[in-house]
């Protein structure tokens, strides 16, 4: 079927190509961005589930929402200076969209406040470039607040709209301090254009199914990745997105089936978390259909680039294993933000979802993406060829340097602007290598551990390839020692574990750096209660960790084999219960210690129908951090006793 809404063109090249001239021929601004944006009146921009009803918006109706909330955003900040900052503290919406052109509309500068960041950062970050205001949808701060509630019921003010030209984006928090990156009309100019090569090149970011496009949106707006990739790109020609009501991993399997997503852009977190549960659905039907499924990986090895035979056989071999995940209608999928492994990439593509690795930061926007069809290269790990006029280098110690005209057009550090022009190279910190014209990113430099034998350790590289049974968060990171650096493995632990599980979490550890032949590099290994990441957090911020444990903040975790002598068996047995009927077993098979996921086999769907059993007859709740942490018998048991 022929994609739909091209405004009268009778290809999407046609119509990608009518736009982007509209663009070139007006002034790049801000200004001229929104009203192209929002041209094509009649398609659809916004789709939400409301219990079992789609919602939608078209873009005419969101267009009316925003110049309705910059005239009652003008009157609540009559007095504030034209080009002022104005902060934009919300999640993923349709309103989020809507105060973003609504702060341009009014002549104020959006700075868009990534919501991960605790308070009294963002508090000194406002204080500190002087913001006039944070708009906000619950959350408030030491500097002017006004509340969603409070905009809706302001009264209009008429007013002849002067855009600003600067949009102003935070680094994610995991270095030592929080950058701000300004972009210009101009410059996303520049990434629109590079999208539409992309467009051209790469022929399965252009596929629709049924004839619509639509986008899942995952990545906060807020992230140069939500904001460039996901938002602006995929707005500026008119597509449709759709909005998560939480990340609930079953809500959102669910919404992007109901709503047949074509697009999934997301981090490595999230194709990780799809993949070992997908692993483990295949694992619990059986021994056979197990071996059967590997049987149809390694065929996709050998055939998968072969065009139509490759296409054709993961169509019917993986048929019912899509059917759990997103279904059939994803045509495009990116992972960006850190790096992901051969595996997760080699499972996405061989079923027949195509994953692709993409590269970018706040400084640089988007910079690469594999836009190739060949299976091959998508599973290599590559990040693709640098998109549109972007240029990258690697230096003689291994650095990468990006320039281009999409790059941030200011960066502001410690209340210092430093304005970029565009022939200006901008280093990343980021290891990497170029093979015919292919770029790898390899880690960070400012990360590399160098070892008392000189020895170098890539943390990424070694992070990705230690697969603990439970899959938590792990952290290799250097310690200043006597004659050079100690590094040292910070494995995190969950909240309820007791000294059984910590100990063979332990044992997998050293088993794995002995298989990777570091063991005598990497001597010290710290299992921990404490966090590693906060709810904020995407990534482990190993600066922070290093810094927490340093300070004493992780606490480091002491065996105590007296820990569980006030155990309540009946509780156990209570709790081992709903294990059972969630998995479909016998009680009597279910061991007090026996992880959920990882040796009994679980999906998250299990998981969370069985949590929600538990809170009904216990009547505790799950916040979802404990949720997550929460895997075993006796770990449920401890949690529902220290609840009351």
């Amino acid at each position: 079927m022929k994609a739909k809404h091209l405004a009268g063109f009778s290809s999407i090249n046609a119509f990608v190509r009518h736009k982007l001239n509209a663009f070139r021929a007006a002034d790049h601004t801000m200004g001229a961005l929104f009203e192209l944006m929002y041209s094509e009146r009649d398609n659809v921009m916004i789709e939400r589930t409301d219990g079992y009803a789609i919602e939608t918006r078209t873009y005419a109706q969101c267009k009316l929402l925003a110049i309705e909330l910059s005239e009652r955003l003008k009157g609540l900040l009559s007095k504030t200076p034209k080009n002022a900052m104005v902060g934009l503290c919300m999640d993923n919406s349709a309103e989020w969209i809507a105060l973003f052109w609504a702060i341009l509309r009014c002549e104020f500068r959006p700075l868009l406040v990534n919501i991960r960041l605790d308070d009294a950062t963002l508090n000194e970050l406002f204080s500190e470039y002087g913001v006039a205001a944070v708009l906000s949808d619950g959350r408030r701060f030491q500097t002017r607040t006004i509340l969603l509630d409070e905009i809706l019921a302001a009264e209009p003010t008429a007013f002849e709209p002067a855009f600003a030209d600067e949009v102003l984006l935070m680094t994610s928090g995991t270095s030592e301090h929080v950058k701000l990156c300004a972009y210009s009309g101009e410059r996303f100019f520049h990434q629109i254009e590079n999208s539409a090569e992309i467009i051209r090149v790469c022929k399965r970011m252009k596929r629709h199914y049924e004839g619509e496009l639509k986008q899942l949106t995952f990545l906060p707006f807020y992230h140069i990745f939500g904001l460039t990739a996901v938002y602006i790109w995929f707005a500026f020609f008119s597509r449709t997105f759709v909005l998560l009501k939480d990340y609930n991993p079953k809500t959102l399997l669910n919404t992007a089936r109901k709503h047949k997503i074509t697009h999934v852009f997301a981090i490595p977190l999230l194709w990780e978390r799809i993949y070992e549960t997908a692993k483990k659905e295949i694992e619990k039907r059986g021994e056979k259909t197990a071996k059967k499924f590997e049987r149809g990986m390694r065929i996709m090895d050998r055939i998968g680039n072969v065009p139509v035979l490759g296409s054709l056989f993961s169509k019917l071999a993986f048929q019912k294993v899509r059917e759990g995940i997103f279904g059939d209608s994803p045509q495009s999928m990116i992972s960006g933000g850190g790096p992901v492994s051969p595996e997760v990439l080699r499972f996405f593509n061989n079923i027949g979802y195509p994953l692709a690795n993409g590269y970018g930061m706040t400084e640089i926007g988007i910079a690469a993406f594999e836009q190739s069809e060949r299976r091959s290269h998508l599973k290599d790990g590559a990040v693709g060829e640098p998109i549109g006029d972007t240029e990258c280098r690697v230096d003689e110690e291994g650095k990468l340097w990006v320039r281009g005209k999409s790059l941030a057009s200011a960066i502001l550090l410690d209340g210092v602007r430093t304005e970029r022009k565009e022939a200006d190279w901008f280093c990343t910190q980021d290891l990497a290598r170029l093979e015919n014209g292919r770029l790898f990113i390899l880690g960070r430099a400012d990360d590399l551990i160098v070892c008392r034998n000189g020895e170098n350790l890539n943390p990424d590289q070694i992070e990705g390839r230690i697969a603990l049974r439970n899959h938590r968060p792990i952290c290799l990171l250097s310690q200043k020692g006597e004659g050079g650096d100690e590094p040292t493995l910070v494995i995190e632990l969950s909240a309820y574990a007791n000294a059984e599980t910590a100990g063979a979490i332990q044992k997998e550890a050293q088993d794995a750096l002995k298989a990777l032949r570091l063991d005598g590099a990497v001597r010290r290994i710290v299992l921990t209660k404490t966090p590693l990441m906060s709810d904020q957090e995407f990534k482990v911020s190993r600066a922070r960790v290093r810094r927490a444990l340093e300070s004493g903040a992780i606490v480091p975790y002491t065996f105590d084999h007296t820990e569980e002598a006030d155990e309540d068996p009946e509780l156990l047995q209570r709790v081992a219960k709903h294990f059972s009927e969630a998995l479909r077993v016998s009680p009597d098979s279910i061991a007090s210690d026996a992880h959920f996921f990882y040796d009994l086999g679980g999906t998250s769907l299990d998981y969370f129908s069985m949590i929600s059993a538990i809170q009904s007859e216990f009547q505790v709740g799950f916040p979802t951090a404990a949720g997550q942490s929460l895997s075993t018998v006796r770990e449920f048991c401890r949690f529902i006793r220290e609840q009351g």
